[in-house]
């Protein structure tokens, strides 16, 4: 499936605060206000965009912070998914354009995001479309439960972006 990114519209947040509570998404991220959400529509240094199927249907959201960052530092905020088309390749063909439009619409030095310790899928999935560790900020996150989970941060460098890994 190859999905389409477009720009999420007001109209659209009640749906991606919906997705964000999804009992299945809860524990791999801190949802988001309304407000937060509209706030990264407006604001011109993020982008938030919809994954839209074939048919337009939501499949789930974006967001990317720093587009205006002098440093060339563009923060991959969130990549969320509806459950139901998890597991089916989407998160990888969206992270392939996230890439694409980082360094070359966007033209960043680093693509970088945190995401947490506990979602080994995302980590596998970040590894191997060539994203590097850089280090862990460990127990930062609470869990419901009353523990912690560990950030894990990762980037891609421009340079790494044109080698072997940035069309595979």
């Amino acid at each position: 499936m190859s999905p389409r990114l477009r720009p999420t519209m007001l109209s659209d947040l009640e749906w991606v605060v919906g997705v964000e509570q999804d009992g299945a998404n809860r524990p791999f991220i801190t949802p988001w206000e309304r407000t937060q959400h509209e706030g990264a529509v407006r604001f011109p240094d993020s982008r938030h965009f919809i994954i839209e199927g074939p048919d337009r249907t939501r499949l789930g959201f974006v967001i990317l912070q720093g587009c205006r960052n002098p440093n060339g530092s563009l923060e991959l905020k969130r990549l969320v998914l509806q459950p139901q088309v998890q597991g089916q390749g989407l998160g990888r063909a969206c992270l392939r354009q996230l890439k694409a439009l980082a360094f070359s619409q966007f033209k960043a030095h680093r693509f970088w995001f945190d995401v947490r310790a506990l979602n080994a899928r995302a980590l596998k999935l970040y590894q191997s479309e060539g994203f590097v560790e850089e280090g862990r900020l460990r127990e930062s996150v609470r869990l419901p439960d009353g523990g912690y989970d560990s950030l894990v941060v990762m980037s891609m460098l421009a340079q790494e972006f044109q080698g072997p890994l940035a069309h595979a």
